[in-house]
């Protein structure tokens, strides 16, 4: 398939069909019935030419310059010289204006993020910088009033300031330790607060983000330092709770033992057997680690406490 030919290639063929017919194709021979001027150029012709290839060229111009495009996920508005902005919006595609008279005006209404920081401070006083991500993009059907009020660095005119007063609002309300432990429910009330003020610059915010927060040095010591103090103070607590749990062990142990001595007491008093019942048990034990020993002894029945017939009567 034969490529198109360009608009220069038009124009040279053109010419030189100016040419030929003008005379400059080395016409005629050079006869005598030519009167001596065969081979001059009429001059005529080659005005003629010119002419016709600046009105080509002309025209090409006029129409390029009446047709302006609009690319993918931009919208257009038209400033005119008569009446200013106007208020139609046009989408995607090649469309019509008048030269000089019209301007095309284009806005990108893909949403673009914007990284803002912010030095702000707590509740408690304390100074913290923070990060907040925007994703943004311009209210389409406003785009006349954006223009006419703001301009087309509408971002960079907005976002800055009503960002930073929004988060020294917001951070206000929290102490410094609460902006990391409800991290969630500032990040979300930042959002709301600042959608509802961009919108009155007919901005739309996709997103808002806190992505860093970093707190002054001399916050980050006090709070080190208010860690190892509680831990201290745990750990001291835990050493007095102990000392109380192993004296109340000692009490409960003297009271068992002096409760059983009691008992014991009573028991010989009621009942002269219980001696010789406890010498019967002491005999077993003896007896049984006897047995278990490789050593041989001889022992009597007094040193193995089985002499129980033996009455012990008082001296007088």
């Amino acid at each position: 398939m034969a490529a198109r030919p360009s608009f220069s290639q038009l124009a040279g063929r053109l010419l030189q069909q100016q040419r030929a017919r003008a005379g400059f194709g080395g016409g005629g021979g050079g006869g005598p019935s030519a009167g001596g001027g065969g081979g001059q150029p009429n001059l005529s012709g080659a005005l003629g030419g010119g002419a016709g290839i600046f009105l080509l060229i002309a025209g090409g111009y006029m129409i390029n310059s009446a047709l302006f495009n609009v690319d993918g996920g931009h919208r257009a508005i038209k400033y005119t010289r008569l009446n200013g902005v106007s208020s139609k919006i046009y989408t995607e595609g090649t469309h019509l204006l008048i030269p000089w008279f019209e301007t095309p005006i284009t806005f990108d209404i893909r949403t673009k993020p914007t990284v803002i920081p912010s030095l702000t401070g707590t509740k408690d006083l304390q100074m913290v910088d923070i990060q907040v991500r925007v994703l943004h993009r311009p209210s389409v059907a406003d785009l006349p009033t954006i223009y006419r009020e703001l301009g087309t660095d509408y971002a960079e005119r907005v976002l800055p300031s009503i960002v930073n007063e929004v988060l020294k609002s917001v951070v206000a309300q929290f102490n410094a330790s609460q902006l990391v432990t409800q991290r969630e429910m500032v990040s979300r009330l930042v959002k709301d607060t600042l959608s509802r003020r961009a919108r009155r610059f007919n901005i739309e915010l996709d997103d808002v983000s806190i992505t860093h927060v970093t707190f002054s040095p001399a916050f980050s010591d006090a709070v080190e330092a208010k860690q190892i103090a509680q831990q201290t103070a745990q750990r001291a607590a835990y050493l007095v709770d102990q000392a109380l749990q192993e004296k109340q062990s000692i009490i409960v142990r003297a009271q068992g033992e002096a409760r059983s001595a009691e008992l014991i007491g009573e028991a010989v008093k009621q009942n002269k057997g219980f001696l010789q019942l406890r010498k019967l048990e002491a005999a077993r034990e003896i007896a049984g680690l006897v047995a278990g020993s490789g050593n041989k002894l001889m022992l009597d029945a007094d040193s193995l406490l089985l002499n129980t017939t033996e009455e012990h009567s008082p001296k007088k």
